[in-house]
């Protein structure tokens, strides 16, 4: 690949799918409509008239794996198939193997080296659409590999999609939090996990116009926050929640 491979989508899995349209809807601002997809019951998360994200229910194998209610992204590939025994080599594994999406495209469901589960994505022969500007409310403002190995994650996603690092921040006795890019200004950030942390994993910041409200918004729809109010450079604010089924999501915004 001559270009960076960006994240394209996100999906969340949950037991209820009416709840958390209702939810998502009040905390993010999105709207919800039925893919009308024959077979799949699965709900997009638009962000004005731009699909951002979408919902279906957790399935019954996963539920009894164990599988809680989550986020995964989408990274945009430029073959699937090829790409699957390159991630294999660098140490990542094939989750569930790559198979079509009638007219929507191709997919895989992969783990990097460490076990952080993600897609590699393919769309039908459609028009890649145009990036959004950065902080647009509804879209997605960040993403954040919570890593077994910080470096040897980014070397991992770096030989694999081209992202580049951007600056390394000192966090103290969290390590360094290591930006990265895809092609542009930063769209990112890895960091070693911490060692009570279960997994590795990948967080998604949504935006949101004003932080408290969402905030707000999302207590009073059943969740949860996780990470109060924080200013991160550049002088955006974050918070990190889970939502009422307990899926981890976090938003940011530019103001309080």
């Amino acid at each position: 690949m001559t270009d960076a491979a960006p994240f394209c989508w996100y999906e969340l899995m949950t037991p209820d799918t009416a709840a958390a349209e209702a939810f998502y809807g009040s905390v993010i601002g999105w709207s919800a409509k039925d893919a009308g997809m024959p077979g799949l019951g699965y709900t997009i998360f638009s962000a004005g008239e731009l699909p951002v994200a979408g919902v279906m229910a957790l399935p019954d194998d996963l539920v009894a794996a164990g599988v809680p209610p989550h986020w995964t992204g989408y990274v945009r590939v430029e073959d699937v198939d090829a790409m699957l025994p390159r991630l294999t080599d660098a140490g990542g594994a094939i989750v569930k193997p790559a198979e079509d999406i009638p007219g929507v495209g191709r997919y895989a469901v992969v783990a990097d080296l460490h076990g952080a589960v993600f897609c590699l994505f393919r769309e039908a022969d459609v028009e890649t659409p145009a990036p959004v500007a950065p902080m647009t409310p509804g879209h997605v403002g960040w993403h954040e590999l919570s890593a077994g190995d910080g470096p040897s994650a980014f070397a991992f996603y770096s030989g694999l999609f081209g992202w580049t690092a951007a600056e390394a921040m000192p966090m103290g006795e969290l390590g360094v939090y290591q930006l990265f890019a895809a092609g542009g200004a930063p769209i990112g950030g890895m960091l070693t996990k911490m060692a009570d942390c279960p997994k590795p994993f990948w967080l998604f910041y949504f935006n949101v116009p004003a932080l408290d409200l969402a905030l707000e918004r999302v207590r009073a729809g059943g969740g949860s926050v996780i990470l109060e109010p924080m200013e991160v450079p550049g002088g955006s604010w974050i918070g990190q929640c889970l939502d009422p089924r307990g899926a981890m999501f976090a938003v940011v915004a530019p103001a309080r």
